[in-house]
């Protein structure tokens, strides 16, 4: 089985609900990539980029076709706070991300656009 959703840097490497063969991290590709080598590697491989990095989102608008995003704006909180954030809400951001482009997940609000 092929990853789905590539993890940029910014986002924990231990974590959970990454912890399966659908999910793969940037450390695992290349700890020093850059932007430009993760959006490419993403197309390559239609996956969807899970980041904190509104440069992915940015992107998108100026790339076709684009990777889809997974868009985390919620700023510097603690690992468990993080955590939680995504317990309670990663099922229905994989869903919109089926369907729409880019999800955006704020720490009270998901929005998904195409």
């Amino acid at each position: 089985m092929s990853p789905k959703y590539l993890i940029d840097v910014n986002l924990p490497y231990y974590f959970s609900f990454w912890n399966n063969p659908e999910y793969i991290h940037q450390l695992d590709i290349e700890r020093t990539a850059k932007d430009s080598d993760i959006w490419s590697y993403a197309q390559r491989g239609a996956m969807t980029i899970v980041t904190k990095d509104s440069d992915f989102s940015n992107r998108m608008l100026v790339s076709l076709p684009p990777p889809r995003v997974i868009h985390f704006r919620v700023g510097n909180i603690t690992m468990k706070a993080f955590h939680s954030l995504v317990a309670g809400i990663w099922n229905e951001a994989i869903e919109l991300s089926e369907n729409y482009k880019l999800v955006v997940i704020f720490d009270d609000k998901i929005e998904a656009f195409n």
